[in-house]
């Protein structure tokens, strides 16, 4: 059996399309679908169910798949492992939040890039959950960092880290609304205050008051910026009140640039998630690059 064919049939099971599997084989639909049909009359079965949106496997089709992808993704392992001997001509292609991905997974992986014998070198792009997890599965990534797990069998997610989120505010707007006003009133008690957010739907405000205050925010967007670190810089000259991470706000609260206006006993948690394409973990640069997040990830606080 032909073993491009094998891994033409595996890419296609893993991203439910022909169209997108093209995509990633740098093929076109046309040559995908010949391949698969060429593949389906040598097993004498069909191994996809042909839908209006994408395709799903047949039950022979999942067993293949089962059994053929271990085997090919070893065999990208080995000419992956022979290509990487000079690791100068790997390259990294990483997405992510901005402000996570700057603050938190770029200075980690940096250190890599240096390594003798052992680095690679580093692009680095931004976008939201949605583009991010797009642009990953059309090829566009290696490695993606996502507070949204992906669904299907084309990407593979691992949990990194849970983010913290705080109510914060300058030390002037803070003294109108003590902890103790907030915990008769609650959301209540923060009605006039300004907001500043990253989007018209205060996705961070809203995801705190539903979780905290069990509650929407009445207020509209003040200061509408897209970027948490914008939104600290103009919550600390008194813009009004944010929900950021905790690791973005840390220094900030200790400097009292900002001060936390109630510290719940369950606060808000946001997960990231370290996404790669499906059998990609077999490259040596993809693997050191998973792994340092991972166990970086574990000092984070």
């Amino acid at each position: 059996m032909d073993l491009a064919l094998l891994r033409t049939f595996v890419t296609v099971h893993r991203a439910g399309s022909f169209t997108r599997a093209a995509a990633l084989l740098g093929l076109s639909q046309p040559a995908v679908t010949s391949q698969i049909r060429t593949l389906e009359r040598q097993l004498g079965r069909p191994l996809f169910l042909r839908q209006a949106r994408g395709v799903t496997p047949t039950t022979i089709g999942d067993e293949l798949a089962h059994k053929a992808a271990p085997h090919l993704d070893a065999l990208v392992e080995i000419a992956e492992t022979g290509l990487d001997e000079d690791s100068s001509l790997r390259t990294l292609h990483l997405a992510g939040p901005p402000e996570f991905t700057a603050e938190r997974a770029l200075p980690a992986l940096t250190e890599l890039t240096g390594e003798d014998g052992q680095g690679f070198s580093l692009r680095a792009s931004f976008g939201n959950a949605e583009e991010t997890l797009d642009g990953l599965a059309a090829g566009h990534h290696d490695l993606a960092i996502t507070t949204a797990r992906p669904r299907g069998a084309l990407l593979t997610a691992t949990p990194l880290c849970d983010e913290e989120h705080v109510l914060v505010a300058a030390p002037s707007w803070a003294s109108r609304v003590n902890a103790a006003k907030l915990h008769r009133k609650g959301a209540h008690a923060l009605e006039n205050l300004p907001v500043v957010e990253v989007h018209e739907s205060l996705p961070f405000v809203a995801r705190y008051w539903a979780s905290v205050f069990d509650s929407r925010p009445a207020a509209s967007g003040t200061v509408i910026v897209p970027d948490l670190r914008a939104v600290l810089a103009c919550a600390a000259t008194g813009a009004g009140l944010a929900v950021l991470p905790r690791y973005l706000c840390a220094s900030a609260l200790e400097r009292g640039d900002v001060m936390a206006l109630l510290e719940p006993a369950v606060p808000p948690l946001r997960t990231y998630f370290l996404v790669v394409r499906t059998g990609t973990l077999a490259m040596p640069h993809v693997a050191r690059a998973h792994e340092r997040l991972l166990r970086t990830a574990s000092g984070w606080s």
